[in-house]
């Protein structure tokens, strides 16, 4: 029996829920003090990001620099331009990737951190200006740094005060605060996410239609004026076969669709006199469609709230470009039902 459907929890499993709630709890906690602990020094934070020409080179040590490379990773995704520069080499030559107009971002809840000190005097000759999170203003770091965010004086999450936990999770926060209010400023969109995110279900998700319909050439398009019989057994290709036939008029403009559901309720209301009728007479007219360049997660929710299982994706003009079948995006289904 799995443990997701047991009724009773062994001793030892309730205290392991109880300390695992308590890291999580006291994690939370923290980070609402750091929120109410924001000022205008995040504000001037944001605006000298914004006003950074170039790029946002972000550094700390040990578990400091690990949120570092995840806050820099969000930063360019984001629409900021980022880079992670570890601190012990940079003063070993990769130093040499700084030029003035870049801006750093550094991490460390002590801000006595001796590798990050060390990078300090060099980065002010440099004339690079500098943003601290560290836990107060009158440490190393942050009487060095131009703005400094303050964390406050956390106490770390495990029995002893010691496991950087709290920490780390409070500046991964501040981090992610950072780059998306910046990345809101700067007006970034669904579309320039999309562009770096072209891997995953995230970016199947941000495509647009055209990149995954079914293209004409492989679609089922025939004239509206032809016969219900005559369309059903003219119109073959090769490949998965879709449930629907994309109908047009003389013109080439998308004028209705019939699909299997159609077909079947002609047969189930005995109207076998209807297949050698024009199809335009029994097609569904007005089909729901999707105009090209629309995000793909969005045509997907259509799907699933018309409950209807293809959809033609058509140009400005109403000419049919292609299909998307649900059958190749059922993976997006639980996503699109999220949100």
């Amino acid at each position: 029996m799995s443990a997701a459907v047991r009724s009773v929890i062994p001793f030892g499993e309730v205290e392991q829920l109880r300390d695992a709630r308590f890291v999580i709890g006291t994690e939370a906690a923290a980070l609402e003090e750091v929120s109410r602990r924001l000022d205008s020094r995040f504000c001037a934070a944001v605006e000298a990001i914004l006003d950074c020409p170039t790029r946002v080179i972000v550094t700390g040590m040990g578990k400091a620099g690990l949120i570092g490379q995840k806050v820099a990773a969000t930063f360019s995704s984001t629409g900021t331009k980022s880079h992670y520069l570890h601190p012990a080499d940079a003063v070993h030559g990769d130093i040499g990737c700084l030029e003035e107009s870049d801006l750093l971002l550094a991490f460390s809840n002590s801000g006595e951190t001796a590798e990050l000190l060390r990078l300090l005097p060099i980065v002010k000759r440099m004339n690079v200006s500098t943003i601290a999170v560290t836990a107060v203003a009158t440490s190393s770091l942050g009487s060095h740094a131009d703005i400094t965010i303050e964390l406050g004086r956390l106490r770390e999450a495990d029995a002893w005060g010691l496991a950087p936990s709290t920490t780390t999770t409070a500046m991964l926060a501040v981090g992610d605060a950072l780059a998306l209010v910046v990345s809101r400023r700067l007006g970034f969109t669904p579309d320039q996410f999309a562009v770096f995110h072209p891997a995953g279900s995230l970016g199947l998700q941000l495509k647009t239609v055209d990149e995954v319909m079914r293209p004409l050439e492989q679609v089922r398009v025939a004239l509206d004026t032809a016969t219900v019989r005559d369309v059903l057994t003219s119109q073959f290709h090769p490949g998965r076969r879709s449930g629907a036939v994309i109908l047009t008029n003389e013109q080439g403009r998308l004028t209705g669709v019939f699909t299997d559901s159609d077909l079947a309720r002609l047969l189930e209301q005995r109207k076998d006199e209807s297949l050698d009728r024009p199809i335009r007479d029994v097609m569904t007219r007005q089909p729901v469609t999707a105009q090209s360049g629309k995000l793909l997660i969005d045509v997907v929710r259509v799907l699933i709230d018309r409950k209807i299982s293809e959809v033609p994706v058509i140009d400005r003009d109403g000419n049919p470009m292609g299909l998307i079948d649900i059958t190749d995006v059922i993976s997006l289904v639980p996503a699109a039902v999220d949100q």
